[in-house]
């Protein structure tokens, strides 16, 4: 089982409190991991990555295994504490100003 933080204002949308634990099939990628995420809870979809496109919404972040994944290929395989769950993938809403 993965486990996935995400950012306050999409665990409101979700309705859920702390981590997200979802179930992947096949590989365990970013792709696999949202596509599980947005089955379970539809209200997500969208609000992750781009509708048609599918890639990653801008001031949105992948942090997994304590590295930034967020320019790393859709279909790249999760590190492994991840994959097993022993570590989260974050979701992380970045900070923008100036």
């Amino acid at each position: 089982m993965i486990r996935i933080v995400l950012p306050h204002h999409l665990r409101v949308l979700a309705r859920v409190e702390g981590d997200v634990g979802l179930e992947v099939k096949g590989p365990v990628t970013i792709r696999s991991t949202l596509d599980s995420l947005e089955a379970r809870y539809p209200m997500l979809r969208g609000t992750i990555r781009d509708h048609v496109t599918q890639e990653r919404r801008p001031f949105l972040r992948f942090f997994a295994h304590d590295e930034d994944w967020s320019q790393q290929p859709m279909d790249a395989p999760l590190p492994e504490p991840v994959a097993l769950g022993a570590e989260p993938l974050l979701i992380i809403g970045a900070i923008a100003g100036g």
